[in-house]
This record gives structure tokens, C-alpha cells and sequence, in this order.
């Protein structure tokens, strides 16, 4: 018998359908689905508009109002008015509304409320974070969220895997979102359509898990239906004391049938920069010649985590900010911003001229709190670069790490944090 891939485990474990294989549809039971401030209130009139008597379960809801809060303006405060009055109709546990509210894709796992082993769904794309958790972990649109919402099951094409083996040892400065850049660059926007992307290796295992929250963020700017990495004593850390419920552990059997395997070796790969506008555009430090830049971004469900805002308090400190440069920090949760503050990270920020919000996903769609103008160009440590992803669509966006971002930041061009320290 031929062993089962970790994402084949988990469908296994949720669905009453057997002998399952690639590309067979099945319905498997949801363990926690969520919405925010965009995609929930479009989810909210579906649910209402089907007849539902009450959603399938008050714990297992998640509604997170993150992408224009605080509210920008009327329409945007509508919006989060009306999921704050379904989450208390329908007695919904998880509502975070601001001063409790983070970036959802940072704040669930953060809560303890997506697991290993969960099969979670949420009406974003970025879902396929909390894979690093060992969970699958994917996006759906606010239709199939209204469904999920009042029966807790999906749908689920069973995806191919690809398994990307990461080994040697990384060099200084480079981290998660170097990784996952220099893969979307060797495989494409397209090059995992509808795919798992697997990543493991020794590479892998010796990252933090807010550089695996980073990898596994960006798979769907492969195409990939979800990112995961699997549980280790790093992953079971980071849960303890945080878990809300009981969790399953799966991981990868040895003989387990990938449709292609990817091996990359670390030690050869610098600081990444993700030129305009495709994230696999991507080009090492070394190469990436002279780019003034008009503002960095240091933030998002991507790069707002608490390491992400050490590395740049590093390089920041005792030095100031580019006078022709915007500097925005943004951490993702209201942890994280408290944890910054009692490190003293708040101050380095603004005394280097930097700005910091309050948890929000802000400019990473063009939102608010840094919207860029025609001609600008911005360096971030956000998830995508399309054109106008951040403004007006003759505007520019640069992918990199928290070090490059703040390093760039002080330069007032693109550079590597070891031409600022």
C-alpha cells in the first residue's frame, strides 16, 4: 500500500469517503472557518439569504474586521457594522473588533484557534498560512464561506503535492520570505496551480515559526491551493499553553507519492527583492542595482510577527529613517504591538522617524494607512506586488524581508542591511 502525503492524511481524517485519489471531489468536515471586514459581509447575505437557522458551530466561526480598520471611511465602518451585528446574533465567539483585533492570518494561530491537523478555510487567500501549523489550510470565496458557515463542510478537490526539500544552512540576513521568493522565482506565479506546496529539509526545520508562517503565506502566489510544513517540537512549543482544543498530529509517510519533487539548496541563496509586478520576479541583493525608493512598509499577515520587528528594530537602531522615505510599521496583532513596546521596540522605531499603526492590514491592498501615489515606489514586506496592489497603478512595489525593507528604509534605495550597519 503507498503511503499518504500529510495534506492525504488530514482529507483521510475528515471525510467518510474512502480510497480517495488525486482529483476526486469529496466533502470533508471543517474544523474552524473565518471572514473579514471585505469578504465577510458578501459570506454574511448568502448565509441569510439561504435560510440557515444558525451557524454550525459558535466556536468554530472566526470574523476578524482587519483590512480597513479602523474604519477609513462610511462604507468600510458599514461593512464592520454588520459583521459585529451577525457575530452577535448568531452568539459568535470569535469576533475581534479593534484594540483586540489583528491581521486574521497572524491572530487565529496566535489565539490557538487554528491546530495541527484542522482542516480550516477562510475567505481570504492568504488562509494558507496556518499550514505551518501542519494544517490545511485554504482560501475560499464568500459563497462557499456562507455554506461552510451553516452546514461546517466543503467541497474539496484532492490536490497533487509538491514537495520542496530545503538543505544547507541559510545565510546571514536571509529568512522565510527570502526562501519563498527565490521558490516563487524558480517555479512561477503558476508553477503550483491547484497544488500543495510541502516544504521540508533541514533548512526547514531549523526556522522559527514566524518564518514558517511567512513560507507558507506566500504558496498562493505559486498558485498552490495551500502551504504546509509539518509538526515538529518547534510547532508543538509554540502551541502549548495557546492550543483551545485537542489537535492530531500528521505527518508525511517516507514512501508518500509526490507529483514532483524540488530540491533547493540554502546556502546559496541572498537577500531576495521581488521586482514589479509579479512576485516571482524576484532577484538577489546583489543584483538588484539602483532603486530609490519613496516608502517601506514593515508589516502584514506576511511579516508583522514579533521576530520580523526585532530584525528591524536591529538595523534601525540609533539611526534615522532616509528624509526622503515614509517608513510604516505595522505589527500584526495586539500581542505583538504590546510585545514590541516592553522590548522597547516602539522606541527605536520612532525615534528613527518611522511611524507605528496599530494592527491593521492597512496599505497591502492599497487600503489605507500608506497609499501610494502615481510615480512612487515602495519597498515591503508584504505578500504581492500587482499593479496598483498598494495604490495608484503607476505606482511600484518591491517584495522583501523585514532586514531589507529597514535597511532600504535608512538608504532611501534598495540595499542590503549590510551596506547600513
Amino acid at each position: 500500500m503507498v503511503g499518504k502525503t500529510i495534506v492525504e492524511k488530514i482529507l483521510s481524517a475528515h471525510t467518510t469517503t474512502s480510497n480517495f485519489k488525486i482529483g476526486d471531489i469529496l466533502k470533508a468536515r471543517v474544523d474552524f472557518a473565518f471572514a473579514n471586514d471585505i469578504t465577510g459581509p458578501l459570506a454574511i447575505k448568502y448565509f441569510q439569504e439561504t435560510g440557515a437557522r444558525g451557524v454550525f458551530d459558535k466556536r468554530r466561526i472566526g470574523l476578524i474586521p482587519d483590512h480597513f480598520t479602523p474604519n477609513k471611511d462610511i462604507k468600510s465602518a458599514e461593512q464592520c457594522k454588520l459583521l459585529r451585528e451577525f457575530a452577535r446574533e448568531e452568539g459568535i465567539e470569535n469576533y475581534f473588533e479593534v484594540g483586540k483585533m489583528g491581521i486574521e492570518h497572524a491572530l487565529l494561530p496566535e489565539k490557538g484557534l487554528v491546530l495541527p491537523g484542522d482542516l480550516v478555510v477562510g475567505a481570504d487567500s492568504h488562509t494558507d498560512t496556518s499550514g505551518a501549523l501542519g494544517a490545511l489550510a485554504i482560501g475560499v470565496g464568500s459563497t462557499d464561506l456562507a455554506a461552510i458557515m451553516a452546514l461546517g463542510e466543503v467541497w474539496l478537490r484532492v490536490p497533487p503535492t509538491l514537495k520542496f526539500v530545503y538543505s544547507g544552512k541559510l545565510n546571514k540576513w536571509v529568512g522565510g520570505k527570502d526562501l519563498i521568493l527565490y521558490t516563487i522565482s524558480l517555479i512561477g506565479v503558476e508553477g503550483a496551480n491547484y497544488r500543495v506546496m510541502e516544504f521540508t529539509g533541514e533548512a526547514i526545520r531549523s526556522l522559527s515559526m514566524d518564518n514558517r508562517f511567512t513560507m507558507c503565506n506566500m504558496a498562493i502566489e505559486a498558485g498552490a491551493k495551500t502551504g504546509i510544513i509539518e509538526p515538529d517540537e518547534i510547532t508543538l512549543e509554540y502551541l502549548r499553553g495557546r492550543a483551545v482544543r485537542p489537535y492530531q498530529v500528521y505527518k508525511s509517510d517516507p514512501d508518500a507519492s509526490y507529483e514532483k519533487i524540488i530540491e533547493i539548496e540554502v546556502s546559496k541563496i541572498e537577500p531576495q527583492v521581488a521586482f514589479p509586478h509579479l512576485p516571482e520576479k524576484s532577484k538577489p541583493i546583489s543584483k538588484v542595482g539602483e532603486v530609490k525608493i519613496d516608502q517601506a512598509v514593515i508589516g502584514s499577515c506576511t511579516n508583522g510577527r514579533i521576530e520580523d520587528l526585532r530584525i528591524a528594530a536591529q538595523i534601525l537602531k540609533g539611526q534615522q529613517v532616509h528624509p526622503e522615505v515614509r517608513l510604516i510599521i505595522i505589527p500584526a496583532t495586539p500581542e505583538v504591538y504590546r510585545e514590541a513596546l516592553r522590548e522597547g521596540l516602539l522606541e527605536i522605531f520612532t525615534s528613527a522617524g518611522a511611524v507605528v499603526s496599530t494592527p491593521t492590514c492597512g496599505p497591502c491592498l492599497g487600503g489605507h494607512m500608506g497609499v501610494l501615489a502615481a510615480g512612487e515606489k515602495a519597498i515591503s514586506t508584504t505578500n504581492r506586488n500587482f499593479v496598483g496592489r498598494m495604490g495608484h497603478p503607476q505606482s511600484e512595489v518591491y517584495l522583501a524581508s523585514p532586514a531589507v525593507a529597514a535597511a532600504s528604509a535608512l538608504a532611501g534605495r534598495i540595499v542590503s542591511p549590510e551596506e547600513v550597519i
